[in-house]
């Protein structure tokens, strides 16, 4: 499925731990490290598509995760040269990728990289949440960045230092007038509908 662009609406996957470390997956038969992901198949909501891609790929059910947040937009990768083909459908150019950040509620021993019969990974860890993005395939970086950045404002320690700044300028100007914003940070929230494909 194919945009009128020619890219594939597809999620990204960065899971964490009570730690804050993300999960990382290395490719099957591959020395490649990355995020689960997947595409969007026809009738289905990018939230659905993230928890059947998670399964698929890590072996994880919805009771097994929290949402925290997601992408506010597409973020967009295109594919080498090489990789773009022509078919009935049109130009494939890349994929257009909702991200999500989700907190793991189970354990360990819940991921299982054998869910399905063809397996995505060989291996994985936790890792650093600014993960060294030189292991993940070089036309995908950019796009990692860019969803790492944004969804770094959920992090929970990010949230406690809102309220640790937020709370010293009540300390030290007094209570704000209505319809003012002291705080260094502003509230980002969920936005559940991803803009026009």
């Amino acid at each position: 499925m194919l945009d009128r662009e020619g890219y594939r609406p597809n999620v990204g996957i960065i899971l964490l731990n009570a730690k804050n470390q993300v999960f990382w997956g290395k490719r099957v038969r591959a020395h490649s490290w990355q995020f689960p992901q997947g595409g969007i198949n026809s009738g289905e909501t990018p939230e659905q598509a993230m928890f059947r891609e998670l399964h698929e790929e890590v072996g994880l059910h919805p009771c097994h995760v929290r949402i925290i947040a997601r992408t506010r937009h597409w973020l967009r990768y295109d594919v080498p040269s090489h990789y773009v083909r022509r078919d009935s459908r049109g130009i494939y150019k890349g994929q257009k990728q909702i991200w999500y950040l989700l907190k793991l509620t189970g354990r360990d021993c819940d991921v299982s990289l054998r869910a399905t019969t063809h397996p995505e990974f060989d291996a994985w860890r936790w890792n650093d949440y600014w993960v060294p993005l030189d292991s993940v395939i070089e036309f995908k970086r950019e796009v990692y960045q860019l969803a790492l950045t944004e969804l770094s404002h959920f992090l929970p320690q990010a949230e406690a230092r809102t309220r640790y700044l937020r709370a010293n300028l009540r300390h030290r100007h007094g209570p704000c007038e209505e319809g003012t914003d002291t705080s260094p940070v502003n509230d980002l929230a969920i936005n559940t509908a991803p803009d026009a494909a």
